[in-house]
């Protein structure tokens, strides 16, 4: 603030003998390198620039001590931090009457940072609400735990028109949670902290949070009547003890700072009160750690947080193709479309049907369509896939509508689905199993039998009986598949170890209730050309009826039936694996095998093999 241009003002300069003007570009102070970037300004230019920001007179005072903390300067009194915001103010008012246009000034774009001072003044203010979550817990340090409560806030956050800029974690002693809730205070409209509000000798967070503001921390009355009606007749006791160490143990959650606030949620759906409330101090916002407490906490006082002038939009774009491929259109994509649209680009390796994830995040409809419209032209052609998201909830329907086709694989999912229907009528789900070890053929049985036994039974939940033969030496990834597999369908899976006689032997005795089992035998499979599509077990193994829906399918309708359908399998098939075993006898196979322009050795994956009879080659 000030007056740049008097007399006084000159010989007090003098007299400092401190520079006239702008340290870094020689010009009138606060006007020299304002329009540089916030890092590149002199401090006398930040100092200038962020009182010509300023609002209420009144309001300033806190943002111009946390400025001059900042800076390490000392803060100025309280008087004159006022005469200082008044005089910004008219200084900011004669420099906008000053430049103001003839015409009316075209919108301002959003600053990249909701925090970052915007130096074109304009009667619309900046919407953007900015916030930091805190999570708070030795346990998330040292991996005892593992955090889903950021990930909760910061969508939650969004969806209400919050932009999140910051996530810490914190371990749990005062000093550290004080000192990021004060610099967070400062720099964000909310903060939301996790963790720390329990009763033992850890839960730090409201001490950590008092010193943050130089409070102390209190019984608060509501609290403590609260903690004592939860507590009922158990403590009648004990009531002469409040006083003592014991009670201030029991009290420990009443502790909050001087200055806390107390909101009780609703919940959204009945509209009942909650019974504890969420406990704020300033624009810090403490949630419990537990999961379950803080999205009921969160669901019952979003409006807290609710930011009317932004919506957040997202579109999501799957594409198959390596990122470093996709990159010069992402980045062209990111210049011709920023601030407006935000480009985000995530790759998968877990996925079967796509290699990056691109997000694109806008606050208005039309440049989001417009960069996607942009990126549809600009990557390879077909590099944009849109996979069924959920291929297990739809099996029923597509399956079905797929055997109803006309085509070769219709007919072949028709008689498969046939299989598996007689093999229902004939046995409950109780006598039935299915064979699973992770490979393409019993991934393909497996989303069969789950789509006729949904077909069949709509509105009853089920689980699915499953076996697997545990050979010597897996591939990780295959066992991986397995128990993602296991989740994805609800499979009760049982586990057998040894060659198929033995592992029979020792399922027989585990589940004596099994009668039959559903195969992913195929007629190329070793001593399978003469098996029919139901028949019992050999002479001297356990006694099993044998169901093979798929003895007539072929290594390319197999992969045809999986791709068709989205169905995920196990990713060691996109490596250039055809037939897997053991990691032992099983390699890639090698007629998948490719150089790359730049001398890279490389493999195709598995549904790209030409020659049927190469399937097994790699196995030993």
């Amino acid at each position: 603030g000030g007056r740049a241009g008097s007399i006084a003002g000159e010989k007090k300069r003098k007299r400092r003998g401190g520079p006239r003007r702008c340290d870094a570009t020689n010009a009138a102070p606060g006007a020299g390198c304002n329009d540089a970037p916030p890092s590149t300004r002199c401090n006398g230019c930040k100092l200038i620039f962020f009182l010509l920001q300023l609002g209420s007179t009144r309001n300033s005072a806190r943002r111009v001590l946390s400025v001059c903390e900042w800076m390490r300067r000392p803060p100025l009194p309280l008087p004159g931090l006022l005469r200082g915001a008044r005089r910004a103010a008219r200084v900011r008012q004669r420099l906008t009457m000053e430049a103001a246009p003839a015409a009316a000034p075209a919108p301002r774009p959003h600053p990249v940072s909701g925090n970052d001072p915007d130096p074109t003044p304009g009667p619309d203010p900046d919407p953007t609400v900015t916030a930091a979550v805190v999570v708070i817990g030795d346990e998330i340090l040292k991996g005892h735990t593992q955090d889903t409560n950021s990930f909760h806030l910061c969508a939650r956050l969004r969806s209400l028109g919050v932009r999140v800029e910051r996530v810490s974690v914190l371990p749990d002693r005062v000093g550290a949670i004080a000192d990021e809730v004060r610099d967070l205070s400062a720099r964000y409209r909310y903060v939301l902290t996790s963790g720390g509000v329990g009763p033992t000798h850890d839960d730090v967070t409201f001490e950590g949070v008092a010193r943050a503001f130089g409070e102390a921390v209190r019984p608060h009355p509501e609290l403590l009547a609260l903690l004592r009606r939860t507590r009922g007749a158990r403590d009648d006791d004990d009531d002469d003890d409040d006083d003592g160490e014991k009670g201030a143990q029991k009290n420990k959650m009443a502790l909050v700072p001087s200055s806390a606030r107390l909101h009780y949620g609703r919940d959204p759906l009945t509209g009942v009160a909650s019974l504890y409330p969420l406990v704020s101090v300033h624009n810090v916002y403490l949630f419990p750690g537990v999961p379950a407490l803080l999205r009921r906490a969160m669901a019952g006082l979003q409006h807290l947080f609710h930011n009317p002038a932004v919506t957040y939009l997202s579109r999501e774009l799957l594409v198959d193709a390596d990122e470093a491929d996709i990159a010069p259109a992402l980045r062209r994509a990111a210049r011709a479309f920023a601030p407006a649209v935000a480009v985000g680009s995530y790759p998968d390796w877990s996925s079967n049907y796509y290699r990056v994830r691109v997000t694109l995040d806008a606050e208005r409809e039309g440049p989001l369509e417009e960069a996607r419209s942009f990126l549809a032209r600009s990557l390879p052609p077909g590099a944009i896939v849109q996979p069924e998201t959920q291929p297990v909830a739809a099996a029923a329907r597509h399956v079905y509508r797929l055997a109803l086709s006309d085509s070769q694989l219709g007919q072949k999912v028709a008689a498969a689905l046939k299989v598996v229907e007689e093999a229902l009528a004939k046995y409950g789900l109780p006598e039935l199993c299915v064979g699973f070890n992770g490979g393409k053929d019993c991934t393909v049985l497996v989303h069969l039998f789950h789509a006729a036994v949904s077909r069949a039974n709509p509105d009853t939940s089920y689980q699915l009986q499953a076996v697997y033969v545990r050979l010597v030496s897996p591939f990780p990834e295959m066992e991986d598949f397995i128990q993602e597999t296991c989740k994805r369908y609800n499979l009760q899976l049982y586990t057998v170890c040894g060659n198929i006689k033995e592992a029979l032997t020792d399922l027989k005795e585990q589940q004596p209730g099994i009668k039959a089992i559903l195969m992913g035998t195929r007629r190329t499979d070793p001593y399978s050309r003469t098996l029919s599509h139901m028949c019992t077990t050999d002479p001297g193994w356990p006694d099993y009826m044998r169901v093979n829906p798929l003895l007539d399918w072929s290594y390319h309708e197999i992969w045809e039936f999986l791709r068709t359908l989205y169905i995920p399998y196990c990713v060691l098939y996109d490596r250039g694996y055809t037939s897997l075993g053991s990691m032992e006898n099983t390699t890639k196979n090698s007629t998948l095998r490719y150089v790359t322009d730049l001398g890279v050795e490389r493999y195709r994956p598995a549904y790209h093999l030409q020659e049927e009879a190469e399937e097994r080659s790699s196995r030993t």
